[in-house]
């Protein structure tokens, strides 16, 4: 058996309708699981749910709507995983927010709460719904995507890149919290890669430029570039790392 099979194994991946979330749910189902499709809007994750069923099978994916920053939204979201397929095996937390760029001093307070909730508390919170079955079951793997900002200064994206660092900071803590149940939790920290979140940055001739000439690959990643390192994560592949970040930017180290 491949170290990589995720075959019946169930996975719910946050703001898995577009990028790197889509991208990672369709590797997912591609080496087994079965996969729960979420994000704001409920027609979004039946159309990427209905793609992904008639690739991989009916009853491969569903759908249910979230919105990262209701946390009953994201109980019903667990429930209903539990309810179409019985547990909850791996959890992707993708979904984050960034509504401001430009340089600290310009960031709102509203901007910034929001950031730091929709990119951390989210989190906290998700991953305390979904972690009790896990340590009882002995068996589970979380993942954060977090960001090369995380570990980086920025002039433009400061507090995004705030939330990415605690991003990492709650899989190490967590790591040692969850371990000895041998529930793993790591993060991902991606560079720029072609999203429609990061739109703004790739979209300027001049940033892309930049980003491109600083980077050994001379390129900007693309989603399904960073959903073969979630399968790595989710799978048995990766069954002695926990409290990682595994940076994933064209080549640069820090």
């Amino acid at each position: 058996m491949s170290l990589f099979d995720l075959t019946n194994k169930v996975a719910i991946i946050t703001g898995s309708t577009k990028g790197i979330g889509k991208a990672s749910a369709f590797e997912l189902a591609e080496h087994g699981a079965k996969v729960v499709i979420s994000s704001r809007k409920q027609d979004a994750c039946d159309a990427v749910a209905a793609e992904i069923n008639a690739k991989y099978g009916e009853g491969t994916a569903i759908a249910v709507a979230a919105n990262i920053s209701d946390k009953t939204a994201l109980q019903n979201l667990v429930d209903e995983t539990r309810l179409a397929f019985g547990q909850v095996d791996v959890l992707v937390c993708n979904a984050a927010s960034n509504p401001y760029y430009g340089p600290q001093s310009g960031i709102s307070d509203e901007q910034f709460r929001k950031i730091l909730d929709n990119n951390i508390v989210s989190n906290h919170w998700l991953i305390g719904m979904v972690a009790p079955e896990m340590r009882t079951r002995k068996a589970g793997s979380i993942v954060i995507i977090s960001s090369i900002g995380g570990i980086r200064g920025t002039p433009v994206i400061g507090a995004y890149a705030i939330s990415k660092a605690a991003d990492m900071q709650l899989a190490r803590n967590l790591a040692h919290e969850f371990g000895p149940d041998n529930v793993r939790v790591n993060c991902i920290a991606p560079g720029l890669i072609k999203t429609d979140f990061a739109r703004a940055l790739w979209e300027d001739p001049e940033r892309i430029k930049a980003a491109n000439t600083n980077v050994p690959l001379r390129r900007i990643g693309e989603p399904d570039e960073i959903a073969g390192a979630v399968v790595f994560l989710a799978s048995r592949a990766s069954a002695f790392m926990t409290g990682q970040a595994i940076v994933i930017d064209g080549g640069v180290t820090i």
